[in-house]
């Protein structure tokens, strides 16, 4: 095991992620961010997932790309290309449609 991450091992830092700066891995976590974990972690594993796969793309870490229904992928070769184009919602076209869920 790298020095590194024995260290964090043996910190006794408990929940602490790793995060790369360089060649080596800060233990540090913001209050924030602890505070969200903790929120996420009581929540149904579906949503801990959906959440972790948001936090993952967020951080540029990804990993395998989620497949696409086939009955969704013409809505979303659609949405590629309008994006290509630049044509993207309006703030107005934006609002109307969160204003659809509040009903």
């Amino acid at each position: 095991m790298a020095p590194c991450l024995n260290a964090w091992k043996y910190s006794g830092f408990k929940n602490a992620l790793p995060i790369r700066t360089g060649k080596t891995y800060s233990l540090v976590m913001t209050k924030l961010l602890e505070k969200a974990l903790e929120a996420v972690r009581r929540l149904p594993p579906d949503s801990q997932d959906q959440i972790a796969l948001a936090m993952l793309s967020l951080s540029g870490n990804e990993g395998e790309p989620e497949e696409v229904d086939p009955a969704h992928l013409p809505a979303v070769l659609e949405g590629l290309a309008q994006a290509k184009r630049r044509q993207f919602a309006t703030d107005a076209d934006v609002e109307a449609a969160f204003r659809r869920f509040e009903q």
